[in-house]
């Protein structure tokens, strides 16, 4: 029997109903938590081949950039007070900047679960394709667009998938549908920091 480490999208999950549960109680979400739950999503761009390698680095630096920031940064509320304090909050490479781009990736990743579970068929490309349009497209310029589109049809099918995730179709649509509920109220905590602090997240 294969035990979690051989299970990454268990390991996803169960990392997200672990924040899930901090942000129903209330209680502010470490910094630590948030980045090593993040790291674990790394993996999946991995498998989903060159439509979304600029995603995989983009996504793995900007994670790793958390997890260094989270030594010496106790929450995610203290990471954006210290960039507002130090008024770089949109400066490249600040931890805000990076925290925004991070929670477009596991958006991007919550939205190609949903599009996996209600799709039928072996093909992974529509709800690639929707996923990047609803959530990383707006923010990419043509020439990125292009490229994402060419790799589309580069992408493993839906089997393939689920093979490097060592699942079946049913333990998948059960791991894939606990990452959809748990991830939801942690994206909308990060973007309700933004908000609440008048920052927007469209940038």
């Amino acid at each position: 029997m294969a035990t979690d480490e051989y299970k990454p999208l268990r390991r996803i999950a169960d990392a997200f109903d672990s924040l899930a549960g901090t942000v129903n109680s209330t209680v502010p979400i470490e910094a630590v938590h948030f980045s090593d739950a993040c790291s674990r999503v790394s993996v999946l761009f991995g498998c989903l081949g060159i439509a979304f390698k600029f995603a995989e680095m983009d996504y793995v630096s900007k994670v790793e950039d958390l997890k260094a920031a989270a030594k010496s940064i106790p929450t995610l509320q203290n990471m954006l007070e210290l960039d507002i304090k130090s008024n770089c909050v949109r400066q490249g490479g600040s931890h805000s900047r990076n925290l925004l781009r991070v929670k477009r990736g596991i958006d991007m990743v919550k939205v190609l679960f949903e599009e996996i579970i209600a799709a039928d068929g072996n093909s992974l490309k529509d709800p690639a394709s929707v996923a990047y349009s609803k959530v990383f497209a707006p923010h990419h310029g043509w020439a990125i667009r292009k490229a994402v589109a060419a790799g589309m049809y580069a992408l493993p099918s839906k089997s393939q998938l689920l093979k490097k995730l060592n699942e079946d179709e049913e333990s998948a649509r059960i791991e894939m549908q606990k990452y959809i509920t748990s991830s939801g109220p942690v994206i909308q905590y990060v973007e309700e920091l933004f908000i609440s602090r008048e920052l927007g997240i469209d940038w």
